[in-house]
C-alpha cells in the first residue's frame, strides 16, 4: 500500500496522544495536574511563584516548569520558599522526584543547593547552556537554608490562571534580556494509506534557527516495523532543518529508546528508575 502525507488534525493529535498512553508499560501510565503556587506581598501582589505539573502515581514525577521571583524581592528566601512548597506538595502527591530546566545565566546554583543535580546539558548557539536537574525526594538531602530568610514573612498559597500568567512574563522577561527568543512553528503530520485510513503521525516543532523537538510519534500496530515510523520521524529532522536548526530532541522510556538510536539518536541524559522500574532518556540527533 502506497501512503500520502498529510496535515494532522486537532482530533487526530488528541488521538496520538491516547495511543500512546495505551502502548507504555501498564505501570508508566499517570494522571496529569498543573498548579500554581504564587506569594503575595502586604497588597495582595503576586511577587513571584512557579507554574508546575504533577505526573501522579506510578510516573511520580513533578516538572517545575516556571518560578520567579521579582527582582525587587530576589535573596530573601522567597524562591526556597516556593521550592519547599513544590516538594511538599510532590511528596503529598506520592511523587518521587522534581525536576526542573535552568540556563547559565539564570539559577543553577541556586538549584544545586537544594540538593538538586543536572542530568543533561546543552550549549546553545548564541553561547548559553541550558541545564536539566532532578532530585530524588527520598534520598536523605539536607535541608537548605538560607541566611536571609525575611521573605517567609509573605503569603503563599496556590495561584490561578491570572497568576500564571504574571508568572509567565515576569520569567520571560528576565530570559529575554540574556537570550534570544525563538519563533516556534509546528509540525503535525500524518501518513494515510491509499484507503485514506489514519496510518502513522507525528508531532514535532522547531525554534527558527535553533533546535528542533520530537514530541510524539506513533504508527498503527499493524503497520509497524515496515518504515512508517523512521519516514515520518526524517520528514520531521528535515522541517526542523529547513527552519535553520542544528540539532533535534526527543524523550523516551526504555521501552522504546532503541527506535531513535537506531535512527542516529544520541542518549544525553537519564533518569534512573524514573518512572520506579524503569529508565527515561532525552536524546538528540544532529542534523
Amino acid at each position: 500500500m502506497e501512503y500520502k502525507i498529510e496535515e494532522l488534525t486537532k482530533e487526530e493529535a488528541g488521538y496520538i496522544g491516547e495511543k500512546i498512553n495505551g502502548i507504555v508499560p501498564r505501570e508508566v501510565d499517570a494522571d496529569e495536574e498543573e498548579f500554581v503556587i504564587k506569594v503575595e506581598d502586604e497588597n495582595g501582589v503576586t511577587i513571584g511563584g512557579c507554574v508546575a505539573t504533577a505526573y501522579e502515581y506510578h510516573w511520580s514525577r513533578v516538572l517545575l516548569d516556571e518560578l520567579w521571583v521579582d527582582e525587587r524581592y530576589r535573596h530573601h528566601g522567597i524562591g526556597s520558599m516556593i521550592i519547599r512548597e513544590v516538594e511538599r506538595i510532590a511528596r503529598e502527591k506520592g511523587c518521587r522526584v522534581v525536576t526542573l530546566g535552568t540556563a547559565s545565566y539564570m539559577a543553577r546554583p541556586f538549584y544545586e543547593k537544594h540538593g538538586y543535580t543536572v542530568f543533561t546539558t546543552l550549549k546553545k548557539t548564541n553561547g548559553y547552556i541550558s541545564y536539566s536537574l532532578v532530585k530524588y525526594l527520598e534520598k536523605d538531602t539536607p535541608c537548605y537554608v538560607p541566611t536571609d530568610n525575611s521573605g517567609t514573612r509573605f503569603k503563599i498559597s496556590f495561584g490561578n490562571d491570572d497568576d500564571a500568567e504574571v508568572i509567565g512574563k515576569g520569567l520571560y522577561a528576565y530570559d529575554e534580556a540574556y537570550d534570544q527568543n525563538f519563533e516556534s512553528v509546528d509540525f503535525y503530520k500524518k501518513l494515510v494509506g491509499s484507503d485514506g485510513k489514519f496510518a502513522a503521525g507525528v508531532i514535532a516543532d522547531a525554534n527558527k534557527g535553533d533546535i528542533g523537538f520530537v514530541n510524539a510519534l506513533f504508527v498503527e500496530e499493524p503497520l509497524r516495523r515496515k518504515g512508517l515510523g523512521t519516514h515520518l520521524l526524517k520528514e520531521a529532522e528535515r522541517f526542523a532543518k529547513e527552519n535553520g536548526a542544528s540539532m533535534v530532541f526527543t524523550s523516551a522510556g526504555d521501552w522504546n529508546v532503541g527506535f531513535f538510536q537506531k535512527n542516529g539518536y544520541l542518549i544525553r541524559g537519564e533518569l534512573k528508575d524514573v518512572p520506579k522500574g524503569h529508565d527515561c532518556y532525552e536524546l538528540y540527533k544532529m542534523i
